[in-house]
């Protein structure tokens, strides 16, 4: 069978499990990145599968934005609203890019930027100090090689080295979790590692692959959450593609000032 760059496939090796998109054809290797799930991977060409229906080649993002708004119950007849700031950091254009739409829809003011993940630790702080966010995401792409491996062994990561390290200078801008809420990984990140640096949230707790979306559906939810009161920490983590097997964290207070009158 005839494959093209762009064209959505699967892997028969494992039970066609994830859509990806093919990037990149060399030889007999093709170099794919999912359509919805955080991930890069390579694969024989005699492995793939073409997707010509699959349903999670198009993800409702609407559906998810429309779950997250019915959740807020907001009084905007009397009040008015002010959500925090987000400075999304994103190693990966395409899943910035829907990112950024997604906040867009959410009405948060957001600044996102592509870096790739090693350049992340030593450029985060300039666009700290430059935005000034309530809210930082640090993503992009990751993975943990051997599951039977140490998983407390940066070695055995791709890049929670570079996010860890990139956590640590954002809390050299800010100490405090409540004054800089910061979500860190990617997919099977190295989630302990993460959390003692000084993420608020992070990926991965059962090193397991997560929604492109993920990081922005905490992001929004904290974004829109009030101020004054702490959040519903397992009910944000529902909200996401794989639960607490996805992305875990810290009881945080929301970043939303509420104003009166409209």
């Amino acid at each position: 069978m005839l494959f093209n760059i762009g064209d959505l496939v699967t892997r028969n090796k494992y039970n066609n499990d994830i859509v990806f998109k093919i990037v990149d054809i060399k030889d007999n290797k093709v170099i794919l990145k999912g359509i919805n799930v955080r991930l890069l991977a390579d694969s024989d060409i005699d492995d793939l599968k073409k997707c010509n229906d699959c349903e999670e080649k198009v993800c409702d993002d609407n559906e998810i934005m429309d779950r997250l708004s019915n959740n807020l119950r907001l009084n905007r007849e009397e009040y008015f609203y002010l959500p925090g700031k987000i400075l999304h950091i994103d190693a990966d254009k395409e899943y910035l890019d829907r990112c950024m739409k997604f906040y867009k829809k959410m009405d948060i003011l957001s600044y996102g930027f592509v870096i790739s993940e090693k350049e992340i630790p030593h450029r985060i702080y300039y666009f700290l100090k430059e935005i000034n966010p309530d809210i930082v995401v640090i993503t992009g792409h990751d993975a943990f090689y051997n599951k039977n491996s140490d998983k407390s062994d940066l070695i055995n990561y791709k890049n929670s080295d570079n996010f860890i390290m990139a956590v640590k200078e954002a809390r050299k801008y800010e100490k405090s979790h409540d004054k800089l809420v910061i979500i860190a990984g990617a997919c099977q990140s190295d989630y302990e590692g993460l959390i003692k640096a000084g993420a608020n949230f992070a990926s991965s707790p059962k090193r397991i692959n997560i929604h492109a979306l993920d990081p922005a559906i905490i992001a929004s939810s904290i974004s829109l959450s009030p101020k004054s009161k702490d959040i519903d920490l397992i009910e944000i983590l529902n909200k996401t593609k794989y639960k607490s097997e996805g992305m875990g964290g810290i009881i945080t207070c929301g970043m939303m000032y509420t104003g009166y009158p409209r």
